[in-house]
This record gives structure tokens, C-alpha cells and sequence, in this order.
């Protein structure tokens, strides 16, 4: 067993479950559905990620799955007849980290309601 292998495979089993395709567009096209004023931001490769697609709702809940490269972005907003923007052009919108400040308020504040029945 290498030094990194424990990573490795616990890696793995984080946001999809595995390499599978087919699974991250069935996700995508479900979480799109349930939604409402749903958009596409295409992020780019890096070192350790392959191209992924972030989707953002109206109220700003968002997910992000691989997403085939750039090409399969587009052709996921085209079958799900979404917007598709260049996270490197025009960033991520206002409402999305918006959403993730309210859910951080709800986690501390639940928190502490934890805290304070103990």
C-alpha cells in the first residue's frame, strides 16, 4: 500500500460515487428538473479535476458534477435548454454564495441550539 492509496480510494466514493457518466447526467437532469431558474457554469480542468459543471438554481442551491469536458457542458444545457456561462469569463453568480452564507448561519445556528439542549 502506497503512501497516498488511503486518499485515493476514499476520494473515490465522494460526489457521484465513481467514474460513471451516465450516473452524473441522470443526477443532473434530475436535480435540474426539481428546480426552478436553473444555469450552467462550465469550470475548467486543473490538476486534479477533470471538466466540471456546476448548476445553480434560482434561490442559489447548486451541484457540481464531471461533466464530459467542455463540449459535454454544452451539450447537457442544450438537452436540458439551460444557460451555459464560463465560470473564467463571467465567475460565479451572487445568489450562489449567497445560498452557501445562509446554510453556513442554519449549520452554526442549529449548532448551537445542540449545544444549549445538552
Amino acid at each position: 500500500m502506497g503512501l497516498f492509496d488511503r486518499f485515493r480510494r476514499a476520494g473515490s466514493r465522494r460526489g457521484s460515487g465513481g467514474n460513471d457518466p451516465a450516473a452524473d447526467l441522470a443526477y443532473l437532469r434530475e436535480w435540474a428538473a426539481q428546480r426552478a431558474g436553473v444555469e450552467a457554469f462550465i469550470e475548467p480542468k486543473t490538476t486534479v479535476t477533470e471538466v466540471t459543471v456546476v448548476l445553480v438554481a434560482g434561490d442559489g442551491e447548486w451541484t457540481r458534477r464531471r461533466a464530459g469536458g467542455d463540449s459535454g457542458a454544452r451539450r447537457l444545457s442544450d438537452r436540458l435548454q439551460i444557460p451555459v456561462y464560463d465560470v473564467q469569463k463571467v465567475g460565479y453568480p451572487q445568489r450562489m454564495r449567497d445560498y452557501d452564507a445562509r446554510r453556513r448561519i442554519e449549520r452554526e445556528r442549529a449548532a448551537r441550539r445542540e449545544l444549549e439542549d445538552r
